[in-house]
């Protein structure tokens, strides 16, 4: 079962070491980081 909350959240992102509020930005940079990719860095195995 899924739990589902309608409420608006506010969302974050660092920019030059501080952290700012997506809603603040310019409708440039938030086109911008809708156009960014998430990945993973995969931990480097030993041995």
């Amino acid at each position: 079962m899924s739990t589902r909350c309608n409420a608006k959240t506010e969302v974050y992102s660092r920019v030059c070491g501080f952290f700012r509020p997506v809603q603040q930005w310019n409708r440039g940079k938030k086109e911008e980081f809708r156009e960014r990719s998430e990945y993973i860095v995969a931990k480097e195995r030993k041995g």
